[in-house]
């Protein structure tokens, strides 16, 4: 499972933002798992659980899984720059490697344990094996999740406490702790639940602005960012509780144009690291639907939807942004995307189906 088969296509024509997707990126990865296991894909999911064992067992003792592999498990990924090429578009420079696989980014525990999760409650009983190897990366997680990472859209200016990366260390440590009682897996669940209730209360002390009622990027920032998203699609808020849908409020009038989503705003201090602007992005477009139908607006979800579709490809098809006239802009095809669609298609045909 690769990200996207392509790399050097342009976040935005001219730019710099250009980036080499060939390989396979643990939170994709796993986010791509959870749809095989929602489509039947058992096979599949399985394949790469078999994958994620085999890197958790390459791991030096205390130290972190990288952020992506190559698909052989590659882990040197250098990034080089290719002055010889001009780029589509004149758009410059074309890399290939990613220096991201040396960041560190706190969420992908989150999203690898909740695939585990899904996949031992609907696909295959997990090993004891396999059982230790997650307890090495949760005990990890419970150490190491108040540190700033660069997070979920890997910026190159800087760590910070990113929201999105304290919620998924919650869902590391929650999903871990549901493993252990599920199956009796020997664990510390004392320290575990010490540390998620620790989290959970930073995440409410010091990522919420009560000024503009809405949970922000980062600690101290006046911004809010669409990976806010997945908080109730984790199930770390509820979809109807007030912050929540003062939260939702907030992304809709900042960063919702029309029925596509920007991941953050740039001219408002969202921190990226580099120069320049960029379109929508398509799957944070998906989550807000996803959202909307969580909420119980079915009738706006299911608009914001089928119109999302229509700016699919003539083969149906998505990148990895929009840009204002509609056209792909981005890596393509990005499996984030299309996990986003699945997802959020799932839930509003299962909600519409019981309203019938």
């Amino acid at each position: 499972m690769v990200a996207a088969a392509t790399f050097g296509l342009p976040e935005e024509i001219g730019g710099v933002r250009n980036w080499d997707y060939r390989y396979t990126w643990i939170r994709d990865a796993s986010f791509t798992t959870y749809a095989l296991m929602r489509l039947g894909y058992t096979e599949e999911a399985t394949a790469f659980m078999r994958w994620i064992e085999e890197r958790c067992a390459e791991l030096k003792e205390h130290m972190p899984l990288q952020v992506m592999y190559g698909v052989d498990g590659q882990q040197n990924l250098t990034e080089t720059v290719l002055s010889h090429l001009e780029g589509y578009k004149r758009s410059r420079p074309v890399r290939i490697g990613n220096d991201a696989h040396a960041q560190l980014q706190l969420d992908i525990y989150g999203e690898l344990l909740d695939s585990v999760y899904i996949y031992n409650k609907f696909g295959e009983l997990i090993s004891y094996d396999f059982w230790l190897k997650l307890t090495r990366l949760i005990d990890w997680v419970c150490a190491n999740w108040r540190r700033p990472d660069a997070g979920i859209w890997e910026v190159r200016g800087g760590a910070h406490e990113f929201l999105y990366s304290r919620v998924m260390c919650w869902v590391a440590v929650d999903r871990g702790i549901r493993l252990a009682q599920k199956r009796s897996f020997p664990a510390p669940l004392s320290r575990w639940l010490e540390v998620r209730d620790q989290i959970y209360r930073d995440v409410y002390e010091n990522f919420w602005d009560g000024e503009l009622q809405t949970f922000v990027q980062y600690k101290g920032s006046k911004t809010v960012d669409a990976s806010a998203l997945l908080m109730p699609l984790v199930k770390f808020i509820g979809p109807n509780d007030p912050r929540w849908r003062s939260t939702l409020k907030t992304i809709n009038e900042t960063l919702v144009e029309d029925s596509l989503v920007y991941r953050y705003n740039i001219l408002k201090g969202a921190a990226t690291g580099f120069p320049g602007g960029e379109g929508t992005f398509s799957m944070c477009s998906f989550w807000y639907v996803e959202c909307l139908a969580r909420s119980g607006d079915l009738k706006l979800a299911r608009f914001h939807f089928e119109k999302n579709l229509g700016y699919a490809n003539h083969l149906g098809l998505f990148s990895e942004e929009l840009g204002l006239a509609g056209q792909q802009l981005g890596n393509f095809p990005q499996a984030f995307t299309h996990l986003g669609l699945i997802s959020a298609a799932c839930y509003l045909d299962r909600k519409l189906a019981e309203k019938d």
